[in-house]
């Protein structure tokens, strides 16, 4: 069964960055899409990044645009989100994923697997 593991949470101060990875164990056959999606305390998931396997356009929430960069490198089977300028809004549960289908804004829809999560915590 594949499976995902991320690494590279942590507690910064704003203005920080850090850099999360994700290993996968292999992808699916249907798998089309590598993003990340977050989970603050009393929060609804939001989809942080996303991007096609293999390569091509990426798509950001509106709040980490221009700050957080998915990147990967399909050799590792590894997705990375690159995490710049931090604020204290970005605190939380950072989860890796891969879904089907559209990997554009509502890419949650078509979650297929996700891994365990990885803790990120800004100060102010």
């Amino acid at each position: 069964q594949a499976r995902l593991v991320e690494s590279g949470g942590g507690s910064v101060q704003a203005g920080g960055s850090l850099k999360l990875s994700c290993v996968a164990s292999f992808y699916a056959a249907n798998t089309h899409c590598l993003g990340w999606f977050r989970q603050a305390p009393g929060k609804e998931q939001e989809g942080v990044a996303v991007m096609p396997i293999g390569g091509g356009p990426t798509t950001y929430v509106d709040g980490v645009k221009g700050r957080f960069i998915i990147s990967q490198d399909s050799a590792k089977k590894t997705h990375y989100l690159e995490m710049n300028n931090l604020k204290p809004d970005d605190t939380a549960t950072y989860y890796c994923a891969t879904a089907r289908g559209y990997c554009g804004s509502d890419w949650l829809r078509f979650l297929e697997l996700w891994g365990t999560g990885t803790v990120v915590t800004v100060s102010s």
